[in-house]
């Protein structure tokens, strides 16, 4: 890892590191958001391992200040959804720019950045689809069985399609590796047929 990128890494982590939502991971307490950042660096690692700098840069802040807007100052309603989904993206991108200018990176890199925190062109641009590959494998590693006790099976299954539609063949694939437990197993494979 160069020196730049090893400081872009440490200031994310450091924003993150202020998330006051918690995660106790093996009996150890970490910002929610601290921990999803390094988790997304590793899966990027894993899945494409010659990923670009900008690529990995994306991954690492993708829920930056996540916390920063309550998805409840929103209507809870799928409308309210999308809205709250779209202000963090902005938020995100914004959060971004500011540090990696400060970490002296160039105007493309950093433009590279925000158009994939943006989300742009999913399913036809393959950095996008990347990006979220990853997203998808993080989600069903980490997240998948907490969601499914939170939710009604059909909400699950319903999320998990629309999961499932985002991903690549490859990235499905690499899910199906995924060790899980028996409920979200079951799930997955309603959500498959």
């Amino acid at each position: 890892m160069n020196e730049r990128l090893e400081k872009a890494f440490t200031t994310f982590d450091a924003y993150n590191a202020n998330d006051p939502h918690q995660e106790e991971v093996n009996g150890q307490v970490y910002p929610k958001e601290l921990l999803y950042g390094q988790r997304m660096t590793e899966w990027l690692n894993k899945f494409s391992p010659n990923a670009p700098e900008y690529m990995q840069l994306a991954a690492r802040c993708q829920h930056i200040g996540r916390w920063e807007i309550p998805r409840n100052s929103y209507p809870m309603d799928k409308k309210g959804y999308l809205q709250w989904r779209n202000s963090e993206k902005f938020h995100q991108a914004k959060i971004a720019e500011h540090i990696l200018s400060s970490c002296r990176y160039d105007l493309d890199t950093i433009e590279k950045v925000k158009f994939l925190l943006m989300k742009k062109e999913l399913q036809t641009n393959h950095d996008t689809q990347l990006l979220e590959d990853v997203i998808c494998l993080v989600f069903i590693q980490y997240y998948l069985d907490d969601f499914a006790a939170q939710h009604e099976d059909a909400k699950v299954v319903d999320i998990l399609k629309k999961t499932l539609k985002k991903m690549s063949a490859r990235a499905i694939d690499e899910a199906g590796k995924i060790p899980v437990s028996a409920k979200a197993g079951a799930l997955i494979a309603q959500a498959v047929q």
